[in-house]
């Protein structure tokens, strides 16, 4: 049996190095700060489509792009969460005041290609909300329902 303080000298040895380019604690802390203000721009899908209607907001489609070719909502443009960078957003939301209007697979009720289902935990919707609020864009609005993407009220593009 090995001892306990020499286990935990084994396991403190091993830990890399900080990386300044990773910031953990800094996520979470986002992440916790965010919630009420992602709790408050939710919307359902009437308000969302009258956003974007009114041609105030810009629908950002951040599934990847073979997802997006497949088929999105209409108007929507496509960024894939992957591709986040401040130049990338820059490019694609030039104006970080104007309303940005996000959903995701888990806004859909289908659950067939291109909308399969993610983990709930983890879903892309909660992680484009704390991306762009990262890179400065405070009026994301996220799309709170369940829909069925061949309702025409959804406006969706098959491609």
């Amino acid at each position: 049996m090995i001892p306990l303080l020499l286990v935990a000298g084994l396991l403190a040895a091993d830990v890399p190095p900080a990386n300044p380019q990773i910031d953990y604690r800094g996520f979470s802390n986002l992440t916790r700060k965010l919630q009420p203000v992602r709790d408050r721009h939710r919307v359902t899908l009437p308000q969302f489509q009258a956003m974007a209607a009114s041609g105030k907001a810009v629908i950002l489609d951040a599934r990847s792009a073979d997802a997006f070719a497949a088929g999105h909502i209409a108007g929507a443009i496509n960024l894939p969460l992957t591709d986040f960078t401040a130049q990338a957003l820059a490019e694609k939301l030039p104006d970080r005041k104007r309303p940005v209007l996000i959903y995701c697979n888990n806004n859909f009720t289908n659950n067939v290609a291109p909308v399969m289902l993610k983990s709930v935990a983890v879903s892309l919707n909660i992680q484009t909300f704390i991306n762009l609020h990262a890179y400065g864009y405070a009026q994301v609005w996220e799309l709170a329902d369940r829909v069925d993407f061949n309702d025409p009220a959804v406006r969706w593009v098959k491609s």
